[in-house]
């Protein structure tokens, strides 16, 4: 693992820009901040200086723990980002790409960059997920394998041939009172992972036959049950005792591009390449025959196919859920009501990943421009 002993350099600085450029300038008054440090005074005007006085003035009320509302996280990647992830803790963050490597940051101020995992795989990582106690780091990768690290040290703790072609996603869970990956690949396959035992077998092999690409995984929250969605633009429910199919969610017409299960553990969002984010009722005793609590719309897919992730808040039980998009944004809906809560610029192409903070209103975004961002929500304007 290469240390980074310091943040990479900023692309923005005091020359860059032309003269009348609009611009932020961020200034804390004294009597403001002994009053309450959570408050940033906010002065928005042109560079020249003797228009300041007459500067639009907000103070905003910081939510987080970040040393701005948003920072950007760049300079460590020279390919398109797949995945990012916080730990469950929250303190750090992974970010994987095409370039091989995984980048590892400090979620909080300095935010530095303080690890690079450099040629972990042979081919693009594709999807990376941490262990429950934050100290491993899995990964899959377009040959195929799926690919552990011992975040402390850097050291590769194992290697598996897990697929044959890409491995599009990776989810982690506890059943049985043991860790279990799964692992969805192209052939069409989602095979469960115990890396504590010996061999090199997966326990579990969910295949129904259909040869059809598995692009997105994940698990129930008691990891009794693996969700298995793919290019038939079905979700499938695997029993994990039994090894069969108990049932299955419609109503996407394209690939299903990711899924995340609730904080809660009641609901499954279902993101897919028709641009829509179905939200499942998968409750074992659910009343609606198509299991459909929510349709969102507003976060194109585009057209490149790529898969995109969804993820739901934490911090308050899941009540907001957010997808990337073709569209250089995120758009964050509020489950409750359907409605867009949030559309997020800052990127300069298709935003990949997405996660939330486990602790603080914090979204995390990763796009094919190479860089990462870290957003505050829930601020308030006191204009």
């Amino acid at each position: 693992m290469s240390v980074r002993k310091s943040p990479p350099p900023s692309a923005s600085g005091p020359g860059a820009g032309g003269g009348m450029a609009l611009t932020k300038r961020a200034r804390v008054d004294d009597d403001e901040a002994d009053a309450d440090p959570s408050m940033m005074l906010m002065t928005v005007a042109s560079s020249g200086e003797g228009q300041r006085k007459s500067a639009l003035v907000r103070s905003v009320k910081r939510t987080s723990g970040l040393e701005a509302p948003i920072v950007s996280l760049a300079g460590a990647h020279g390919g398109e980002i797949t995945a990012c992830k916080f730990d469950p803790s929250g303190r750090t963050l992974a970010a994987a790409s095409v370039d091989r490597s995984i980048s590892l940051w400090n979620t909080y101020p300095p935010h530095e960059n303080y690890g690079i995992l450099p040629n972990v795989h042979k081919q693009a990582i594709l999807d990376i997920a941490y262990s429950l106690d934050s100290e491993v780091l899995y990964s899959g990768g377009a040959e195929g394998q799926l690919i552990s690290t011992d975040l402390k040290t850097g050291e590769r703790l194992s290697r598996y041939s897990a697929h044959y072609g890409p491995l599009n996603s990776i989810a982690v869970a506890l059943s049985g009172g043991r860790e279990l990956v799964l692992t969805g690949g192209d052939d069409g396959v989602a095979r469960v992972w115990d890396l504590s035992m010996e061999g090199k077998e997966p326990v579990m092999e969910f295949d129904d036959g259909r040869d059809c690409p598995v692009t997105a995984v994940e698990w129930s929250k008691d990891g009794n049950q693996a969700f298995v969605g793919g290019v038939d633009n079905e979700v499938k429910v695997w029993d994990l005792r039994s090894g069969k199919v108990v049932y299955t969610l419609h109503g996407h017409t394209d690939t299903i591009a990711s899924l995340a299960l609730s904080p809660s553990g009641h609901y499954l969002a279902a993101y897919s390449l028709d641009s829509a984010l179905l939200i499942y009722d998968v409750r074992p005793f659910s009343s609606e025959h198509m299991r459909v609590y929510r349709s969102l719309t507003g976060a194109p897919a585009g057209f490149e196919g790529n898969l995109i992730r969804c993820a739901w808040s934490k911090h308050d039980g899941g009540s907001r859920i957010a997808a990337g998009g073709g569209d250089r944004s995120v758009t964050v809906w509020d489950v409750v009501d359907g409605k867009v809560a949030y559309k997020l610029p800052g990127h300069k192409g298709t935003v990949t990943g997405v996660d939330f903070h486990p602790r603080e209103p914090i979204i995390l975004t990763g796009s094919k421009d190479t860089n990462l961002l870290l957003g505050e929500l829930d601020a308030q304007d006191y204009s």
